[in-house]
């Protein structure tokens, strides 16, 4: 990028140079030049995403010298102001082709006073190697930047192949992912999820178990949103992450096949084709996967009642085993040259077989001296979830390329079958012996969803617009969850655990933003509202909890652009977080007896109110982005451990009265070697809750961070080898503290086949070291713990392309259909 920047600031100077030259064509009487005002719009060609700070340049044909120039704004736009004559133009952004074309100038219309040339949208390809015959490999940076939004590109990440999307997701930057599934954004985690930019049936009832069942080759990309307008959903209060499936456009047949294994166990298949003929563009995804994943831990504990000293220790092993597909088949039709219909339809299956052995060893008043018992309890839980998804998407762009319709209705069904089989034999070494417990619990749960959304943006003027739009949700949950016990010979339901939940949530919300832009400074403004009602009903006992509640939500972006492709952004939002589901649902997990989990009908929702001033800075090789946030969040909703008498404890969420984040975040990435990529991140973060509303105890101030760094070098022809250290720094909690972790990922790969395949083995967490682990205090109890959800793997991903390569088209060419340039050559 020196060459840009340098043409960056040559712009300036010609500028002045330009208004100085006399003698132009194009002047009127009195020798007064009419102006040529030159617009468009640079894009991304796979995704029409507009680029910031792209650079256009603008030569005389007569000698090829620089008259002027422009850099593109935030989305994309650019204006350039000269006098008429003969050009041609260059747009040049990072990891893209430079563009170069001829500028059409209508001599006649500049005579008669129409002298504005609008381009349209200007297409750029993803830089590439330059094959024989201009053959390009069109493969994107890993992590593209701008002020408000990070896009992770899943096809270079090596460490992945072969994976989930839950393994994507903790390597993306800002992203945490634990031991169980849960997803965090900057510390916090009140992440919205989203698939293509709506809620998705492929997460499935839970967005944990969702994760770990979608295979990692669907994936195209993740978007990170740290900070949304008013233009989406309120809830998330830490952000919105949206992973978008892979959908190709292109004319004719192409696809790509994956087929992978690896150990521990693991296999999956893998396809995304697409074909496009004319008006009609087909497309589907396929993914069949098979997972086992090994885990366990252990723990002790030291529990005070009275003069007694009780002590457990606790040793778990289980093994995870999955089977899942997922198939997404679709079609797009091009009523018109700017008008589309989309009609989807998606199926997800998954059946998992979960075996866990818990062996409980008990102690009173000394350790490890007076051994009282040994009880070994095993959980033996079959899981099934099925997934239907349809969905009608309408899009309609006018003859301004910002003015834009957009529909959308969606129907999701979800069912979720799990049952357990109990066995817990008690070995009692002091006191009375006990009878063996065979227990079993069933969970039926079924949810059906209903979605309908309306997106309208217009322009007003040169640089003014305005968005608005509607959205409604409707969605319902029947949870029938049953606990026996063996008793004489049968099985006998047992009071206080079993009973049938139904959660219905109502939510409709209207949204308008008005942006505008003045020289160097832009910025959008806009107000959301938002009403919600959530009803919860036990059906047994008749207790119904309806709660409806109307919010708004105000929103601010104001961008400055810098000299030398610097910005700088400020914005503020404001955001919810709803109970989830689990978080109402009153009845225990039953898999391990001492230690439970159960929700809280009584929840509020959580509100945050949201600040940020971000920084980025590009250079020819390299960009580097700073922010800093700060979120005050009240009512907010954390897992309270609760200890009881007999010694066993039980996890529910509350209500703390506040929390305060405050965090610095630094991005970078390097490519100023042609063997080697860096890409860095960074979160420093402190965290300040204060739960005195429900303990005086339960308060926190955490000050922790956590980084990620990988190195992506090429080795030999058609081979690259990857390595990411990923840390997790300590963290202090409301009843105790979390340790650090650290881990290495590996990733290798090779192009085969004359290029048409590639061969991937990846290892995730090489030394076996991501585990997590601290202790909990509270008052006469003590536990430290470690657990780790899956073991180290390895596997070994077989990638094959059909007409994945593009070819470089010459100048005035187009594909029918695809708009570019509305036809300017």
């Amino acid at each position: 990028m020196k060459k840009t920047f340098l043409l960056t600031i040559l712009t300036f100077l010609f500028l002045d140079m330009n208004a100085q030259r006399p003698g132009n064509r194009g002047e009127g009487p009195g020798g007064q030049t009419t102006p040529l005002k030159i617009t468009g719009k640079v894009v991304d060609s796979e995704t029409s995403v507009g680029l910031e700070f792209a650079t256009i340049s603008l030569f005389s044909r007569r000698d090829s010298s620089l008259i002027t120039g422009a850099m593109t704004g935030p989305d994309g736009t650019f204006e350039i102001t000269t006098r008429p004559g003969a050009f041609f133009a260059k747009a040049e952004y990072i990891a893209y082709e430079v563009y170069t074309w001829n500028i059409p100038i209508d001599r006649d219309a500049i005579r008669e006073g129409n002298n504005n040339i609008d381009l349209g949208e200007v297409k750029l390809y993803a830089a590439g190697i330059e094959l024989a015959e201009v053959e390009i490999r069109g493969e994107k940076s890993e992590v593209q930047f701008s002020l408000d939004k990070r896009v992770f590109n899943v096809g270079k990440d090596l460490a992945n192949q072969g994976g989930s999307a839950q393994d994507i997701l903790d390597n993306v930057p800002s992203v945490t992912v634990d031991i169980e599934g849960n997803v965090s954004l900057r510390g916090s985690s009140g992440v919205r999820m989203l698939i293509d930019g709506r809620p998705s049936g492929l997460l499935g009832a839970d967005n944990a178990n969702g994760l770990r069942s979608i295979p990692a080759n669907l994936i195209d990309r993740v978007e990170v949103i740290t900070n949304p307008s008013a233009r989406y959903e309120a809830e998330g209060m830490a952000g919105i992450i949206n992973i978008v499936l892979k959908k190709q456009t292109g004319s004719g047949f192409n696809g790509s096949f994956d087929v992978n294994g690896g150990y521990p166990e693991s296999a999956g298949v893998g396809a995304n084709i697409n074909y496009r003929k004319g008006d009609l563009n087909w497309f589907a995804n396929y993914g069949l996967r098979y997972r086992s994943s090994p885990g366990g831990g252990f723990s002790y504990q030291e529990s005070t009642f009275g003069e007694e000293l009780f002590i457990q220790e606790q040793d778990q092993d289980r093994n995870r085993t999955g089977l899942s597909n997922s198939v997404r088949l679709g079609i797009d039709y091009y009523l018109k040259e700017k008008e589309t219909l989309t009609g989807s339809l998606l199926f997800r299956r998954s059946e998992e077989d979960n075996l866990a052995t818990i062996i409980y060893k008990d102690y009173l008043q000394s350790f490890p001296t007076n051994l009282t018992g040994i009880t070994t309890r095993t959980d033996d839980e079959k899981e099934d979830e099925t997934n239907f998804e349809y969905s009608i998407n309408y899009r309609k762009e006018f003859s301004n390329r910002d003015h834009e319709l957009k529909a959308t209705v969606q129907y999701r069904d979800n069912t979720e079958s799990q049952g357990s089989d109990f066995l817990e034999v008690a070995e009692i070494l002091q006191g009375s012996p006990k009878p063996d417990l065979i227990q079993r619990s069933v969970n039926q749960e079924g949810q059906n969803s209903w979605l309908l959304q309306f997106d309208f943006s217009r322009p007003l003027g040169k640089d003014h617009k305005y968005e608005t739009g509607l959205r409604s949700s409707i969605r319902e949950i029947d949870n029938d969850y049953l606990v026996e016990e063996m008793r004489d010979g049968s099985f006998v339901n047992l009071v206080g655990l079993s009973n049938n939940f139904r959660y219905d949530e109502y939510v409709h919300a209207a949204y308008f933003i008005y942006g505008n832009k003045f020289k160097k400074f832009s910025f959008q403004a806009g107000i959301r509202g938002e009403y919600s009602d959530v009803i919860t009903e036990l059906i047994q006992t008749s207790e119904i909890n309806d709660r409806d509640y109307i919010n708004f939500f105000p929103s601010a972006h104001l961008n400055y652009e810098l000299p030398g492709n610097n910005a700088v952004q400020v914005s503020y939002s404001r955001r919810l977080r709803r109970p989830r589901f689990w978080d109402l649902n009153p009845f225990f997990t039953f898999s391990d007896s001492r230690n439970t989990f159960s929700g809280n009908p009584n929840l509020d929702p959580e509100l945050t109110d949201s600040y940020e001033i971000g920084h980025i800075k590009y250079w020819d090789k390299g960009t580097i982005s700073g922010s800093f946030f700060y979120r005050h969040t009240t009512d907010a909703i954390e897992r309270i451990l609760i200890f009881n008498p007999d010694g066993t404890t039980n996890r529910q969420p509350q209500n703390l009265a506040t929390q305060d984040d405050y965090g610095l975040e630094l991005t970078f990435s390097y490519s100023g070697l042609e063997w080697l990529r860096l890409d860095g991140n960074a979160n420093f973060f402190r965290s300040q809750t204060n739960g005195q509303n429900v303990d005086a105890s339960f308060q926190a101030d955490a000050l922790t961070w956590f980084s990620r760094l990988t190195s992506r070098m090429t080795l030999w022809n058609n081979s690259d080898l990857q390595l990411r250290f990923n840390y997790r720094g300590p963290r202090e909690t409301t009843q105790g503290r979390t340790n650090g972790i650290a881990s290495l990922d590996l990733g290798w790969s090779m192009d085969v086949m004359n290029k048409q395949a590639t061969l991937t083995l990846s290892v995730r967490d090489l030394f076996n070291s991501r585990k997590r682990a601290g202790e909990t205090i509270g008052e006469g109890f003590y536990r430290v713990s470690e657990f780790q959800w899956r073991a180290r793997s390895f596997n070994l991903n077989f990638n094959y392309r059909i007409n994945q390569r593009k070819q470089r088209q010459r100048r005035g060419e187009r594909e029918e259909g695809d708009g570019e340039f509305e036809g300017q050559f």
